[in-house]
């Protein structure tokens, strides 16, 4: 009777195994339909050598990005699902930064992405002294699937995509005209070498990595089940604000540090939103927005900041003149330590209130009458306006410090 039942038990197991393997065959070769791959491909020995020999491909590594990722990967998930590309180039992400906004690599590639310059600014994202998209997860995100549906015009092929996007169009073109053929199992070929050994790894990577993530069997089998449901909940939420507004200001209204609101916003290179016209675009934990909404405060900004790049000629003393402010200021700010500038440093100008008006001068004005009116010096309004004396014109535009 025992060995019976051991027997049953045995047979459930394989049966249930032999289940397991049918279901996971099946979803990967759904991801290799999508991705315009013959299902031939399971049986690459270099995929299936990688897939089943996670523990090379550090399985605890692996699942910890899964989970760190999780910031945004759900919204990721969405733009990609929306923009109707195959969901596998979620993972593509993964392949070349492990979800990292902050991820830069030595060839200057920059972001989950990892965008180049030049690529970044033809697909509509901004680099300058205040910000860089390319760190932006959901503007990045917006880039890369315009980026990736401009590839498979050009190729026809999502898997083709995925490899020029990794190696470059003109690559891949170079590679077919050699090969005189597009099929994936002729472009592997690793003695023929007709894409670089880091491409032909890199699509068997992104599939590999798909083919784990949504493998419930892995999951499980590796105490992650908390993972299954990763994706169903959002995690954070969109807010906007006015030109120049301080992280800090932001931070605290949503009882957040500065350390963890900076970690929601990686594309601002300093402690506040870039001081040109309009709103700017911030990202807050999504349990935050009724704090935010209760507490945040537009009107109470400290000011705003400028970036000045340091050109021949400057000093902090004139560019404490320039912009109305002590020069101690702008030097205790930077956190320098001499009043030496070096050419092409950046320096943050705290601005943190308006230090001047403009106006101008009607009939009937002298600089004494304006002095009292605005309770400013004579000789301070002819030192700010370099007027070597007293006479104005109708008309004429004179800068006057605001009154304390």
């Amino acid at each position: 009777m025992l060995k019976f039942i051991i027997t049953i038990l045995l047979f459930l197991q394989t049966s249930y195994a032999f289940l397991i393997t049918q279901n996971n065959y099946k979803e990967q070769a759904l991801v290799l339909k999508s991705f315009d791959i013959d299902s031939n491909f399971l049986i690459d020995k270099v995929f299936v050598d990688m897939k089943d020999n996670v523990d090379r491909y550090r399985t605890k590594h692996f699942l910890k990005i899964l989970e760190e990722g999780n910031r945004f990967v759900p919204y990721l998930r969405k733009l990609i699902n929306e923009a109707g590309i195959p969901e596998a180039f979620l993972y593509l992400a993964m392949a070349e930064s492990n979800f990292a906004p902050t991820a830069y690599s030595r060839a200057r590639a920059v972001g989950i992405w990892q965008f180049m310059p030049y690529t970044a600014r033809k697909f509509g994202l901004k680099i300058n002294s205040y910000e860089d998209e390319r760190r932006d997860p959901i503007k990045s995100t917006v880039a890369a699937i315009k980026y990736l549906k401009y590839l498979h015009a050009i190729f026809g092929k999502w898997y083709l995509a995925a490899i020029a996007y990794n190696c470059g169009e003109g690559r891949v073109k170079k590679a077919i005209r050699r090969a005189k053929t597009d099929d994936l199992s002729v472009l592997l070929n690793a003695r023929k070498k007709y894409i670089p050994r880091e491409s032909r790894l890199y699509i068997r990577k992104i599939v590999m990595m798909e083919s784990l993530a949504n493998n419930s069997s892995f999951i499980l089998g590796n105490d992650s089940d908390y993972l299954l449901n990763r994706g169903t909940v959002e995690t954070f939420s969109k807010v906007y604000v006015k030109q120049g507004t301080s992280f800090a200001s932001i931070a605290s209204s949503i009882n957040l540090s500065l350390k963890q609101f900076k970690s929601y916003n990686p594309q601002y290179r300093y402690n506040f939103v870039p001081p040109r016209k309009g709103k700017y675009r911030v990202y807050i934990p999504y349990d935050k927005q009724i704090l935010f909404k209760e507490n945040f405060d537009p009107n109470k900004s400290q000011g705003k900041f400028y970036v000045h790049i340091v050109k021949k000629g400057d000093s902090l003393y004139k560019l404490g003149k320039k912009y109305g402010i002590n020069y101690r200021v702008i030097k205790d700010f930077n956190r320098l330590k001499s009043n030496f500038l070096r050419l092409r440093q950046s320096l943050v100008i705290p601005v943190l209130k308006p230090t001047t008006i403009r106006y101008t001068i009607k009939r009937g004005d002298t600089i004494s009458k304006v002095s009292r009116r605005f309770k400013v010096a004579v000789n301070t309004i002819m030192r700010i306006n370099n007027k070597k004396n007293s006479m104005v014109r109708i008309g004429e535009k004179i800068v006057l410090p605001q009154s304390y």
